[in-house]
């Protein structure tokens, strides 16, 4: 659209006066692509060469942006160019461009970075867009950016839809590959490669480590945080996809990256402003999960559990066994250690209602027990009353037959989407038999009702994936599984460092509430059976369940 405006139709104000001026160039392209060409770039080199020759210009500088947008001033050389060209002992008279979209892409950049450089007594100019400085010229060039911002806009759409339609299509378009995957060159369309995401086998290894460190700890302590489990893997010399050690913000993104469980997301945030995007403008990638849904599920909830806004750090990794279970019967506020010296000089640790000691007993009368007390009462009664199999068993007993309802219910469902697909698929083929033995033409009527049938076979198929990929967990617990879960537990809350001990109780336990003459122990039985279907900690998220464990409404001490 700027090609209108000749170089010959409009004079500059620069004429044979001008001679003896020191100018610099400024080139650039738009991708590294076309930097690697090495057309575009040269060619700019050498018109601008030839204009600053032909009239007798010094050409003092040169600043090369291979790979930038215009579209702002996020731009290295281009800073550097700016800020030579103020400087105080004037370098530069005359910036040359090949056009004003070279410069910039926005409209309202253009006119205030031209406005900087004219209180620096230096000018911008085009050599194919030649323009003075009278109000009409001045309201071309305006007129200029405008339809170069425009353009800029028109192409970043047309190739967003491309690349949306790309990745539809379930191929890769060039983002960071994420630790765990490799690109694998699928087919060639034309001149472009198209490429997939596929497992890299020695990488997905490390991203299992990863969620299995987070979740259950490598056998010797209890799970690591996030930066424990950075400091473990780079003592290890594993390392990131590039190269380097891992951190914190490495660490929070793999755990949180559902690439991991095969839900790739194109176009999620926009790339300027970082913002997210509507759901409606991102595309969903199929690729091969690393990761079980399952285990990715406990995870984000162990991530919302431990997150410092929800959760003291104090309570997920401090030194005392019960912190941020034990809870006054009372008012419901947290149990904190409290020390005390007697006159021996002997500390006693208790566990005391923090209200009554921050508050006084106008908020609470308050209550006090023996941290070795209370830890003792509560690991023993755990071990002896709730981690055996035959409690276990009947514990779950009601959850599993409300499984195997609702696992029936999901039966029938999935045998009315199969035969949905069947028959669908049975009267597709039917008409393209008539329409191949000449029985019929394809007409519009056929074309739509063709289309119907096609839409109608597709989601019941979509509903299909869908109930396979949310399918609830076995129907049976294998009573060697309960076994093994019950020994294992056991030991783990018994034994071993405080921070170990404390993760598997708060696997099992939702709180522990004390009163003056009872301890009661409160968890949910969905948790426990999670915790023993996959023979690992459950979810660690905030939880306010009834009561279930005691189905009587009493104690299980």
């Amino acid at each position: 659209m700027t090609s209108i405006f000749r170089p010959s139709a409009i004079s500059s104000d620069f004429g044979s006066e001008g001679a003896g001026l020191r100018c610099c160039g400024y080139y650039r392209v738009s991708t590294g692509r076309q930097a690697e060409g090495d057309l575009s770039i040269p060619d700019q080199t050498r018109q601008i060469e030839a204009f600053c020759l032909a009239r007798g210009w010094e050409l003092a500088a040169g600043y090369v942006e291979a790979g930038a947008s215009a579209t702002d001033d996020n731009r290295p050389e281009f800073q550097r160019m700016i800020e030579r060209a103020c400087d105080d002992d004037r370098p530069f008279d005359v910036i040359v461009v090949h056009s004003y979209s070279r410069f910039f892409r926005d409209a309202f950049g253009l006119e205030m970075y031209i406005r900087k450089l004219a209180k620096a007594g230096v000018r911008l100019i085009s050599i194919t867009q030649e323009l003075g400085e009278d109000p009409a010229q001045v309201m071309m060039r305006q007129v200029i950016a405008l339809f170069d911002e425009y353009q800029s806009r028109e192409n970043g759409k047309h190739v967003l839809r491309a690349m949306k339609e790309n990745a539809r299509q379930g191929f890769y378009n060039g983002s960071p590959v994420p630790l765990g995957y490799t690109t694998l060159e699928i087919e060639k369309r034309g001149a472009r490669l198209k490429k997939k995401l596929v497992v890299d086998a020695v990488e997905a290894e490390t991203v299992r480590l990863v969620f299995k460190l987070y979740t259950a700890g490598d056998g010797r302590i209890g799970p690591l945080g996030v930066k424990q489990l950075a400091v473990w893997l780079n003592e290890r010399g594993y390392r990131t996809k590039r190269g380097g050690r891992f951190g914190v913000s490495a660490i929070h993104t793999i755990l949180t990256n559902r690439t991991y469980i095969g839900e790739a997301v194109f176009n999620r945030r926009s790339s300027k402003t970082l913002r997210q995007k509507p759901e409606s403008e991102q595309v969903q990638i199929e690729v091969p999960a690393i990761v079980d849904r399952m285990l990715f599920d406990r995870v984000q909830a162990n991530l919302r559990a431990r997150n410092p806004k929800v959760t003291a750090p104090r309570v997920v990794t401090g030194p005392i066994l019960l912190t941020g279970l034990a809870a006054c019967a009372s008012c419901s506020g947290a149990m904190t250690l409290r020390t005390g010296t007697s006159r021996s000089g002997k500390v006693h640790r208790y566990y005391t209602c923090s209200t009554c000691a921050r508050m006084g007993k106008s908020a609470c009368k308050g209550r006090s027990i023996a941290m070795d007390k209370l830890d003792t009462l509560v690991t023993d009664q755990l071990a002896e009353r709730l981690l055996q199999p035959d409690r276990l068993t009947a514990l779950l007993s009601s959850i599993l037959e409300r499984r195997v309802r609702q696992a029936a219910e999901v039966d029938q469902r999935v045998a009315a989407l199969q035969s949905d697909v069947s028959e669908a698929e049975e009267k597709l083929k039917r008409l393209y038999r008539m329409v191949e033995d000449g029985l019929t033409e394809l007409d519009d009527i056929l074309k739509e009702r063709i289309a119907d049938l096609k839409l109608n076979r597709d989601k019941a198929k979509a509903a299909l994936d869908r109930i396979t990929r949310t399918r609830s967990g076995p129907r049976t617990l294998d009573p060697a599984l309960i076994d093994a879960f019950s020994r294992v537990m056991r030991d783990n809350i018994m034994t071993g460092e405080v921070p170990f001990r404390k993760a598997y109780i708060r696997s099992l336990v939702d709180r522990i509430e004390v009163d003056d003459h009872v301890v009661r122990i409160v968890g949910d039985k969905a948790t426990l059976e999670q915790a023993v279907a996959h023979g690992a900690l459950a979810g660690n998220a905030v939880r306010c369940f009834e009561p279930k464990w005691r189905a009587r409404k009493d104690s299980n001490l």
